[in-house]
């Protein structure tokens, strides 16, 4: 496992290289001609780019904020608000000011600025953070945007305040440099390569394919923002390389949360189906197994052999039985034939000392789904196991069929029955509601004193 880890990560690593060195390269040929260094005036272009930034943006944002919402990682909270204020601070300082077909003011341009630095300090510090999850997820994400938004305030109502004293960014004719422009594009690509070596090293040391992603996005808003760096002229109405790149990131950043979530919920789906297999192992085999070791230990403590290999022998039938059906429920044959065939064997030992006779009634056309199988099996295994032991019944019924448009299991049986209200003091009742619910069936339990009892699942559309 580890030499996979380690191969994968070499792949990744090479492709980053490879990555680092194009972009580079066309770096370079920037800087050795300056005739590419060039922005073009397109207002309507820049602000759909600003716009699909918001929406790309914000998508991130929700994909991580279910991540954490999922799991609780302090990495998805930091991610989630980063990629919020990202998208938050462009909607209102790019996009916004700008429908009206009005220039982007000064203080606009500023704060659109200061969110993007905001939102890289948070994405940089997401994959140095520590481990611990948090449990009041909702609270914290409400929270979380409220802090945001006031973040935003802040950083908008000094500028504001300031106007008049607030340098243009975009400097008429000559796209003349504004330092303190430049100096935030700086810290903004130091930023991006904080969080490229940040993920690369996360992803090194836990090899989670998300921490890939996020180097890969922070890579290309790296270069992006080197591309500012040269052309430094962020106006509402010019659009350059650079802000090609940064839409290409977070186009990567998208397939990437998206592909956390789905491992997540298939890691999820994957640990259930762990607990539900244990669950089936300590309902049943491992109680046979119990009865099959306690009766050999009754024969090695000398008792009496002609009443103990009996029982062993029924214990161990009973064992190889629940292994079979075991098997059965575990694979993924669609259909009822093997359903049929394991219930009535079980149904035949069951009545072997002829106690109890039972009926068995399937319908053919009944077919039931993988999950459905094993908990019906369950169900009607619980249902005849309390009629034997606790009903005092000569005869049950186990129907399965439809009525009315709807599949319906049924038990029946001509026991003493009991007052309806006590049901819910019995484990074994309990139980089975469980497993009804766990296959979205609804159960319904009727009997009276005297007049026997009857279980009923009426099984999902």
């Amino acid at each position: 496992m580890q030499r996979n880890a380690k191969d994968t990560f070499e792949s990744w690593l090479a492709g980053e290289l490879l990555l680092v060195a194009l972009l580079g390269s066309a770096t370079a040929l920037f800087l050795t001609n300056p005739a590419l260094r060039n922005t073009y005036e397109l207002p309507e272009g820049r602000l759909v780019l600003d716009t699909a930034v918001v929406l790309a943006a914000t998508i991130v944002a929700i994909l991580a904020g279910v991540r954490f919402s999922v799991e609780g990682r302090i990495l998805d909270l930091l991610l989630a608000a980063g990629f919020f204020l990202a998208g938050a601070g462009t909607l209102a300082f790019s996009v916004i000011p700008v429908l009206g077909g009005e220039p982007q003011g000064a203080p606009e341009a500023w704060a659109a600025i200061g969110a993007r630095l905001l939102a890289a300090t948070l994405i940089a510090l997401a994959p140095l953070v520590p481990a611990p999850r948090i449990v009041a997820r909702t609270r914290v994400l409400l929270v979380g945007i409220a802090v945001l938004l006031g973040a935003l305030l802040a950083v908008w109502l000094p500028l504001r305040a300031f106007d008049a004293r607030l340098s243009l960014l975009d400097a008429s004719g000559g796209g003349e440099r504004v330092p303190e422009l430049t100096i935030a594009i700086s810290l903004l690509a130091l930023l991006a390569l904080l969080a490229v070596l940040g993920f690369g090293i996360r992803y090194r040391s836990r090899g989670e394919d998300l921490d890939s992603w996020l180097a890969l996005a922070a890579t290309l808003t790296l270069f992006a923002e080197l591309h500012y760096v040269l052309t430094p002229r962020l106006s509402t109405h010019f659009i350059s390389q650079g802000d090609f790149l940064r839409l290409l990131s977070y186009g990567i950043l998208l397939v990437g949360v998206w592909r956390a979530i789905s491992f997540a919920e298939f890691g999820r789906a994957v640990a259930e189906e762990r607990a539900r297999v244990a669950r089936e192992i300590h309902d049943g085999l491992a109680q046979y197994l119990f009865a099959v070791s306690t009766h050999a230990s009754m024969l090695e403590t000398g008792a009496p052999l002609e009443q103990t290999l009996p029982k062993l022998k029924e214990a161990a039938a009973a064992a190889q039985q629940e292994a079979r059906f075991a098997v059965l429920a575990l694979s993924s044959a669609s259909g009822s034939a093997s359903f049929d065939a394991a219930l009535r064997r079980y149904v035949e030992f069951l009545t072997a000392d002829g106690e109890l006779e039972v009926d068995v009634e399937i319908d053919p056309a009944i077919l039931l789904a993988p999950d459905e199988q094993i908990e019906v099996f369950r169900i009607v295994q619980e249902g005849l196991a309390n009629v034997r032991k606790h009903a005092g019944a000569r005869r049950a019924e186990v129907w399965i069929g439809q009525r009315l448009g709807r599949r319906i299991v049924s038990v029946r049986d001509d026991g003493v029955g009991f007052d309806g209200g006590e049901a819910a003091a019995g484990q074994g009742l309990k139980n089975m509601r469980l497993r009804a619910t766990t296959i979205e069936g609804g159960f319904e339990l009727r009997s009276q004193p005297g007049r026997g009892t009857a279980l009923e699942v009426v099984l999902r559309a």
